[in-house]
């Protein structure tokens, strides 16, 4: 086990605290060198934490935490945060089952002030703790910490418009790490950004609106001098619009810089605006070379890095769809690629090569995404949209409204439908097939395995009409997969399995367990295939041969594929015995997806018991 001389001394904030300012360097090192260990056993993010760890140092240096709130945007970057908290030991199980969360987390510590997961939500937050703090009288700063690309989303700019007016005493970090849009960093940035934060600065302004007060129209005149100074030599104009005081941009990774900056702007009243300029991967040379492949990672050996080549194993779905969509672009000339930020995490890298005339990356910006496709698609286009199952969530006033109320021919492709691990509750794709199913014009398919989600793609591009193959987390069964552009009949399942009394109606994910479970209780399975339009005429045949119907699905019960399958039982006035397994009506935690769907009995040997437990409850009864 490797030691730190500092860090090995810092259990909580207040320990930090204790450090003198010229020790914080060595502290970050320290810290950089334990995240790039702790992270290579266990796998997790890793370059978007490497490039805040100045900055975290500095802020927990800086605020009195906990006291003063530091609310965090998505939670990629917050590992550093956790350490310095009272959660090192608790890095050894990170993003495991028991262990502690990949992201902030309420219940988690009390430092984790607010939970995140997706992006863009820190500026909203830490308003309301700043003028909860108003209301009640407490003497609190409230910190939120966004990146550039979280900045690309509709309510940062929303929470930022409030904000300017509202006349809290909070701080809003711009953490950017994309230099290419960034002023050089150096001495004079350095300067400027002292100069603006510090008392000498602030004091002269107070004074000077004190004095020219008694003419309005020199006041207004002095106002517009410096704003246009600070324009000219900060980018910072449109968040003084906004009504903050900008300072910056300065180097994220200059403590001498962050600490006295903050120091400055923790005496300023009012809403201010810090401008930080990071590097993902910040002195790890591997992920600095390349912070897109080790932003998400799995286990590695530090010095030799992530080995590059394929692991030879069964395609993810992921990777399935990427194929599909670029061998469909050759074939349908319409057909346009759209995703909020995802590009590799969708599997649109190869398409975004082949045809970049046709590929629109929109920045994290759900709501825009759904509606820029709907514009599309009024222009006879075939836009297909990939999205995590998660995040079309942000976009379903836009899903409803835009796309499906005028009936558009859009394709949404729902990667991580279903449990998807280590990410957690923020990023289980748990309640898709309730919210599609709801929708009118909706079309929504749920393939078993690659060839089918193949199909299943194609038959969507086909549909005139909105329509969502929603697909789960990693890989499938290994099936042999068609290249040929085939699509299904709509609304149509198979069966797959003939047995007796028993019939499993499983839908997506769940083919492959309901087999199993099907060969121990010989019972029939069917691979139902859509949940909407669901096939009544499958589900009545069942109905009249079997004693007991179970339908399984890897999404939340409530309003889920079981309960379209329930309808259709009701309108025939079946008295068929009828049992839904599913995902239970809670939040579940971050864990092995394996581990996690056995814990709830949605493996095999979970669905062979509660069968046989409902069957022994009906010879009591």
């Amino acid at each position: 086990m490797t030691t730190y001389p500092l860090l090995d001394h810092i259990s909580a904030p207040s320990d930090l605290r204790k450090l003198e300012r010229r020790q914080l360097p060595q502290l970050a090192d320290e810290l950089r060198s334990f995240l790039v260990e702790s992270v290579s056993r266990t796998g997790g993010h890793l370059s978007s934490n490497l490039g805040t760890v100045e900055l975290t140092v500095a802020l927990h240096y800086v605020f009195e935490t906990p006291h003063d709130r530091l609310v965090w945007d998505v939670g990629h970057q917050t590992y550093a945060h956790k350490v310095l908290t009272g959660r090192r030991a608790g890095m050894a199980k990170l993003r495991m089952h028991g262990g502690v969360s990949g992201f902030p987390k309420r219940s988690e510590s009390e430092y984790d002030t607010f939970g995140v997961g997706h992006s863009s939500t820190s500026i909203s937050a830490a308003l309301g703790m700043a003028l909860a703090a108003k209301i009640k009288g407490e003497s609190r700063r409230a910190v939120a910490i966004i990146g550039d690309g979280a900045m690309s989303a509709g309510q940062a700019f929303e929470a930022l418009n409030n904000a300017g007016v509202a006349d809290a005493d909070m701080l809003v970090i711009l953490n950017d790490n994309d230099m290419s849009i960034s002023p050089p960093v150096g001495a004079l940035n350095k300067y400027l950004a002292r100069l603006f934060s510090g008392s000498t600065f602030n004091a002269a302004r107070k004074a000077g609106e004190k004095v020219l007060g008694v003419s309005p129209s020199l006041l207004e005149f002095a106002n517009r001098v410096e704003e246009h100074v600070k324009g000219m030599l900060t980018p910072g104009t449109m968040f003084e619009e906004l009504g903050f005081n900008y300072i910056g941009p300065i180097d994220g990774h200059d403590l001498d810089s962050l600490v006295p900056t903050l120091q400055n702007i923790k005496k300023l009243k009012g809403p201010q605006f810090l401008h930080v300029i990071t590097k993902k991967g910040q002195g790890y040379k591997l992920a600095e070379a390349d912070p897109i492949l080790y932003h998400g990672v799995s286990k590695f050996e530090p010095k030799i890095g992530i080995e590059d080549g394929k692991s030879g194993g069964k395609p993810s779905y992921t990777q399935i769809f990427g194929d599909w969509l670029c061998d469909m672009a050759a074939a349908e000339p319409r057909l346009v690629g759209i995703t909020p930020a995802m590009r590799e995490g969708s599997g649109l890298l190869r398409f975004s090569e082949l045809y970049p005339e046709r590929y629109y990356d929109v920045g994290i910006a759900e709501q825009h995404a759904v509606t820029f496709a709907a514009g599309l698609a009024c222009e006879g286009m075939r836009p297909v949209v990939a999205i995590y199952s998660t995040f079309l969530q942000r976009g379903y006033d836009q899903l409803v409204h835009d796309v499906a109320l005028q009936n558009l021919p859009v394709v949404f492709a729902l990667d991580r439908g279903g449990l998807v691990g280590a990410d957690g509750p923020t990023h289980h794709g748990t309640f898709d097939l309730s919210f599609l199913t709801c929708i009118p014009n909706m079309v929504v398919m749920t393939p078993s395995d690659e060839d089918e989600c193949r199909k299943m793609l194609t038959t969507a591009i086909r549909i005139d009409g909105p329509s969502a193959v929603r697909y789960p987390r990693g890989s499938g069964p290994g099936v042999a997969i068609e290249r040929a552009l085939v699509d299904l009949p709509v609304g149509k399942g198979e069966i797959r399995r003939r047995g007796q009394k028993t019939a499993l109606l499983a839908f997506g994910s769940m083919l492959s367990p309901a087999l199993a479970a099907g060969e121990a209780l010989d019972a029939t399975v069917a691979n139902m295939r859509f949940v909407k339009p669901i096939d009544r005429e499958l589900i009545i045949a069942l109905a009249r041969e079997h004693s007991l119907l179970v339908s399984i699905e890897e999404n939340a019960l409530v309003g889920g594929a079981g309960s379209e399958v329930a309808r259709v039982l009701e309108e025939i006035g079946s008295t068929v015995q009828f049992m839904r397994l599913g995902l239970p009506d809670r939040f579940i935690d971050h864990g092995e997806q394996a581990l996690l769907l056995a814990e709830i009995g949605l493996d095999a040997d979970g669905i062979i018991r509660s069968v046989r437990t409902f069957d022994e409850q009906q010879r009591n009864d």
